[in-house]
């Protein structure tokens, strides 16, 4: 009886003798978590090098300075003088005019990519689909920049766009768009077209074919279907498109400088100027922590405008719908 005791409570010890063994549920946890930080590892690290690191240095470099003319930075004083250099006229600006570019390059891609995706993932046959998708890709196995100098091509004032459209009486000089915000507008629509594209074609592929069936069956039309099953099914991807566009256009500055020269500028632009030409890291820093904030206030206010609609869309049809049942 009493070794039975002792053996029940040397059980309960653990192998160093400092305390009670761990349940069944413990050990099941412990080996859920470190099989979970195991398989999460290389994402974790690629978060931390690539992304962490170098936020982080970029932040530091902002509260430094340039000592002379000879030197990049210098972090011996810190202090915030290189945000107020940046808040200037032009900084403010140039930021209105790329918010201007991303919105309306945001808007463009989606009114061109929800119903090229609804017509990829509803109407095309299965067997094509394939072939349509890596059609939305071969941009992507090209180079950003020499995309880019395509168009440059295109647009020129001597190129072949300009002498068809002289040829067929549609202008009567050359074209001059080259050099213009409606230039970089059209570059960033054709360089970030495809991630709006793809998330939406997953978003309604996802929505179902017997979902808009069963809406057809109940008597709604086609347009009707798409707006009030498809579409809100879709609204995921709708705002990863969105996310995917305008963030990356807000700090794109290869289209700006190849499309654009003078009249088309962008943020972009001035942060790659003040390490590359002006070499004062600690001010292009403090523009490219500025950008960040910026466009983080923007997709905040926008997700906020978002979910305000959201609900009062939500809270119409619950009257709509107590209405109806009253009658």
């Amino acid at each position: 009886m009493t070794a039975t005791a002792t053996a029940s409570r040397a059980g309960e010890r653990d192998a160093t003798g400092s305390g009670p063994a761990p349940g069944p549920q413990r050990r099941r946890l412990r080996t859920r978590i470190s099989g979970t930080t195991i398989a999460g590892f290389p994402t974790w690290a690629f978060v931390l090098f690539f992304f962490v690191v170098p936020l982080a240095l970029v932040l530091w470099y902002s509260f430094g300075y340039k000592p002379d003319l000879f030197s990049a930075h210098a972090n011996d004083k810190l202090s915030f003088d290189r945000y107020g250099e940046a808040l200037d006229a032009t900084f403010l600006g140039t930021f209105v005019n790329t918010l201007r570019i991303g919105l309306v390059g945001t808007a463009i891609c989606l009114v061109i990519g929800v119903p090229f995706a609804y017509w990829l993932a509803v109407k095309l046959r299965p067997q094509y689909r394939a072939l349509a998708l890596a059609l939305v890709l071969v941009p992507f196995w090209t180079n950003f920049l020499v995309r880019t100098l395509g168009w440059q091509i295109v647009l020129s004032p001597q190129g072949f766009v300009s002498d068809a459209l002289q040829s067929l009486g549609i202008i009567h000089g050359d074209l001059n768009v080259l050099y213009t915000q409606a230039a970089v507008q059209l570059g960033v629509v054709y360089n970030y077209l495809p991630l709006m594209i793809l998330p939406l074609y997953v978003a309604m592929d996802r929505a179902g074919q017997p979902l808009r069936e069963a809406s057809g069956d109940l008597g709604a039309n086609r347009v009707r279907t798409f707006l009030q099953v498809t579409l809100p099914l879709a609204a995921p991807g709708i705002a990863s498109g969105c996310l995917l566009v305008f963030i990356p256009l807000m700090g794109d500055y290869v289209t700006a400088s190849v499309l654009g020269g003078a009249q088309g500028n962008m943020v972009g632009q001035l942060v790659a100027s003040q390490f590359n030409t002006a070499q004062n890291w600690a001010l292009g820093s403090a523009m490219a922590v500025l950008l960040m904030l910026f466009i983080a206030a923007a997709v905040v206010i926008v997700g906020g405008v978002a979910l305000v609609i959201r609900y009062v869309v939500r809270r119409s049809r619950r009257v709509d719908l107590s209405k109806g049942a009253g009658a």
